[in-house]
Parts: structure tokens; sequence; C-alpha cells
């Protein structure tokens, strides 16, 4: 897929988790009521796929997976700050690479960062909704990736 996309390890969502984005980590932990620490590496395990980015330096950039509901996850380090286009294109290589037909899941609406990057990706926003433990304002996201024709 690319140099700088691998499979995921529990060591790598150790490290990820240990030094999230700030909105990230918010996202998980007040959103949804995890501790990163804990969920990062069972986000690897639950996930059809689960990649690790890094930057061109070999720093950790971030992770994402699919689910097996088709939902997708992505989660970063500070490292993505200085690799903005890089981190954005390398994220494009893998959603486009798979194979669903559709991808979606929820953001909290705060992670202004990750909405951009959604933007990028194509993914189109659908509705707002109250969710997780302190109630949240999370926006509900969608794209068709794979069209099946006839």
């Amino acid at each position: 897929m690319s140099k700088y996309i691998h499979p995921a390890t529990l060591e790598v969502a150790h490290e990820v988790a240990s030094q999230l984005l700030p909105d990230d980590y918010r996202e998980v932990y007040e959103g949804h009521g995890h501790d990163p620490k804990i969920w990062m590496p069972l986000y690897v395990k639950m996930s059809k796929e689960a990649v690790y980015f890094t930057a061109p330096d070999g720093q950790i950039a971030g992770m994402a997976g699919v689910q097996e509901n088709n939902a997708v996850w992505m989660l970063c380090t500070p490292v993505i700050l200085d690799n903005k286009f890089k981190f954005a294109r390398e994220a494009k290589k893998f959603i486009d690479s798979r194979t669903e037909k559709y991808l979606w899941n929820i953001v909290d609406k705060r992670n202004t960062t990750h909405l951009k990057l959604l933007q990028f990706l194509g993914f189109k926003f659908i509705r707002e909704i109250k969710y997780g433990p302190n109630n949240l304002t999370f926006i509900e996201f969608i794209k068709c990736v794979h069209q099946q024709h006839p």
C-alpha cells in the first residue's frame, strides 16, 4: 500500500495512546468515556484491519482501522501537525484501498482537525447527535467507498 502505512501492533497502540493529540484524547475520554491506553489496543483487536502511519522520519503519526460493522476510526499524535499533507495523502490511500461498500462513524464536533481530514477524504456529514456519557455533540459521517457495478 505505502511505505508509510504499516499493520498495527499492540505495542504501537500503546505508544499512540500515550501521545494522542489533545482533541483525540478528549474525544475518546470525554466523548466515549474510554481510557485510550486501555481502548486503543482493543480497537486494534476489534478491527478487520488496523494500521499505523509513520512520518518520513519514522515517527508514529497515528492509527486507523475498520471494524466489522464498517465503522472507520482514526486517532493521531502531534507528529501529524508537522506532516499534514503527507499524513492526509496517506490516510486517503488507506481509505481508497478499502473494499467495503461504505465506511461510517461519528466524530466529536469539537475535533476540528478530524473534521477537516474527513472532509478531505470525501466523507459526508449526515447529522449531529448527542452521544456518550457526557452527552456531547458528535457528527455522524459516511462515505461510499466501493461501488459494485452490474
